[in-house]
Formats: C-alpha cells, sequence, structure tokens
C-alpha cells in the first residue's frame, strides 16, 4: 500500500468519525464540526506534491481552488 493510500484510508476514518459525532451532537456542534474538517482538509491540499494531487485525480490548479476556499463554503 502506498503513501496515500494511508492517507486516504485514515481520512476516510476520520469522516465517518466525524459523521457519527454529527448524528449523536447538538446542531450547532455539528456545523463547527463540518467547518473544523473543511478548514483542515482544504489546508492539506495545498501541501500536497504533484504525484500525491496525481493519485488522487486533481490537478494542481484544482487544488489550489479548493483549497484557498473559506471554510464556511461547501
Amino acid at each position: 500500500m502506498n503513501g496515500m493510500s494511508d492517507v486516504r484510508l485514515t481520512l476516510h476514518s476520520q469522516e465517518l468519525e466525524a459523521g457519527q459525532e454529527r448524528a449523536t451532537a447538538p446542531r450547532h456542534v455539528s456545523r463547527w464540526c463540518l467547518f473544523w474538517q473543511r478548514r483542515h482538509t482544504r489546508k492539506a491540499l495545498l501541501h500536497l506534491s504533484r504525484e500525491q494531487l496525481l493519485d488522487i485525480g486533481l490537478s494542481a490548479e484544482q487544488a489550489r481552488q479548493e483549497g484557498l476556499k473559506p471554510f464556511w463554503r461547501s
């Protein structure tokens, strides 16, 4: 398994955990969890190498556009 597959599994497990928290948490808490997750993952996109971006099927420009979006935008 390459490094990106490990990262995907980790991110997917975090998404699943966040989804479980959203299902049981009050609405305002789940929104903040979603905002935090967006901020974290978008920031991570800005630091991926060209090879990592190819592995997830994004161009550098697509990653930059998504990474620079404010956390409150979906």
